[in-house]
């Protein structure tokens, strides 16, 4: 019997992470809540504003222009002329689109801002972002052409559109004029009435939403890779000492602690054990491990309170301040949080990168391996001194590391000034979180690569000294894909263990949240 869906309000209530990440990924439905007083502001900011505009009261993007057009005037009878034209001339977004899933979560982000009632929507524009959501009918959103600030203008151009029945969508997989899914799905187009595209436009839920996903898979990476450091810890023979909590007690970085904690339980630790190890101290990719690692995960824990308050926040502009009914004008769309936090957690997990590509390149390394053969060469006799094992695999992670270092550079840094210097300064936060989520596609295959270095190696160590962690992943692994002997093509291999990585299947032990 197909379980019934998890159910999330939206409006009242803030959203967390998880409920960002579980409504993108389709693990739950969302609603709009019955709070009476987010109701009641859903219910009548609409009709504030056709009282403020009645009263001849200046509205930025409806009796004015937008932007450094806000000194024009608009007649009346062209208010909801405006609101069209201005969804319509932001359809100019370029690049590859985001993905289903990362639309979704722009869908779920934007919905929990509006849902709270201060943008001037009509409850039926809100309720039918609710409905695109649920049933997957997604704004094909193409990933550049916001930079940051005056929200996420052109990328959410593409969602006010798809509610009009403009553009295109995507319906499990298939990319389908709008128009076309909305008739399939018995909904009509909507004509945007005054402020009703701006309000959609004008926020950073684009940002948002992709940081919320990138935190997702950064906190996955960060137990993935302790898994795997505990596990090269095993097979180089490591010192588990390195490890002991009498350490990290007196660095109590909550999250190195965690870590180490972590890797503590993977290799099985016991201080009263003997250890006959040849090293004393490894080297610092294993040693340190806990500390690289303690700064992503550290860093996830003061940027979690930051994303989830930019999810439940009203950045649109103006906001219609429904308790004391008046329009006020302000930057709230300005993104300037999700920069600085999509900043540094690239410069965290490119951090992790370089960790897993030293990793295996001691891995390979004959002279550091501590037996292991070079270049984790598997295989006997005849053709053995012709076959090459892991080489090329540890080149790949060079490179990898490499690209995703290369894209640490800050994208806040890089503000320009832009539309006549009415958008004077600007954070660059979509692009800092679209950096973000290409180093982490970059460190997740460099990651998925030293798991199968790492399953090779156990392999050539028979399991000795190998604790439970090394055998649940190796044997997960080997029910998937064989050794390496003979040299042979490897990189269906990592996408195989991308694909248990991306569905967070791969077994890499419990993680509190």
């Amino acid at each position: 019997m197909k379980p019934s869906p998890r159910f999330i309000a939206l409006g009242h209530t803030p959203l967390t992470i998880e409920d960002v990440v579980d409504l993108a990924h389709g693990r739950a439905q969302a609603q709009l809540d019955a709070d009476p007083s987010t109701v009641a502001r859903r219910e009548t900011s609409a009709a504030f504003l056709a009282e403020q505009l009645a009263t001849g009261a200046a509205v930025y993007g409806v009796s004015t222009g937008v932007g450094d057009s806000v000194t024009t005037r608009v007649a009346a009878a062209d208010f909801t002329n405006l609101s069209t034209n201005i969804m319509r001339f932001h359809g100019c977004g370029v690049g590859a689109p985001l993905t289903e899933t990362q639309s979704a979560a722009v869908l779920a982000v934007r919905v929990a801002s509006l849902a709270r009632g201060y943008g001037g929507a009509r409850p039926v524009v809100i309720q039918r972002l609710v409905d695109l959501l649920n049933l997957r009918i997604l704004p094909c959103i193409p990933s550049i052409g916001s930079v940051g600030a005056s929200g996420d203008l052109t990328p959410l151009s593409y969602v006010a559109a798809v509610l009009a029945g403009e553009r295109t969508v995507s319906v499990a997989g298939e990319v389908v004029p709008s128009s076309v899914a909305l008739a399939r799905a018995q909904l009509a187009p909507l004509q945007l009435a005054p402020k009703e595209s701006l309000t959609v436009m004008n926020g950073t839920s684009v940002t948002t939403a992709l940081a919320c996903l990138a935190f997702d898979r950064a906190r996955w990476l960060t137990r993935w890779v302790a898994s795997l450091t505990a596990m090269a810890s095993d097979v180089l023979q490591g010192n588990p000492a390195h490890f002991d909590a009498r350490l990290f007690e007196l660095k109590p970085h909550p999250g190195l602690c965690e870590v180490a904690g972590w890797i503590r339980t993977d290799i099985e630790y016991d201080p009263d054990q003997p250890w006959p190890g040849a090293r004393l101290q490894d080297r610092y990719c294993i040693r340190c491990a806990p500390h690289v690692l303690g700064v992503l995960r550290d860093g996830l824990n003061w940027m979690r309170p930051w994303l989830e308050v930019e999810i439940h926040s009203v950045n649109d502009n103006p906001i219609l301040h429904m308790e004391t009914r008046t329009v006020l004008h302000g930057g709230n769309f300005y993104g300037g949080h999700l920069g600085f936090a999509m900043d540094s957690l690239k410069g965290a997990i490119a951090s992790v990168a370089d960790l897993l590509d030293r990793q295996m390149a001691l891995l390979c390394d004959e002279h550091a391996n501590h037996g292991l053969p070079a270049n984790l060469r598997g295989g006997a006799g005849d053709g053995e001194s012709a076959r090459h094992g892991f080489k090329a695999m540890a080149i790949l992670t060079s490179a990898l590391a490499a690209e995703a270092c290369k894209a640490t550079m800050p994208a806040s840094a890089f503000s320009r000034s832009t539309e006549n210097h009415n958008q004077d300064k600007v954070p660059m936060a979509t692009l800092a979180a679209r950096d973000c989520l290409q180093i982490l596609e970059l460190t997740e295959t460099a990651a998925a690569v030293l798991t199968l270095a790492l399953c090779q190696a156990a392999d050539l160590r028979a399991g000795a000294g190998c604790h439970a962690r090394t055998l649940i992943v190796h044997a997960q692994v080997r029910q998937l894909i064989a050794p390496v002997g003979e040299d042979r093509q490897m990189d269906g291999d990592i996408a195989t263990i991308l694909e248990l990585a991306r569905a967070q299947t791969l077994a890499i032990g419990e993680e509190p949240r």
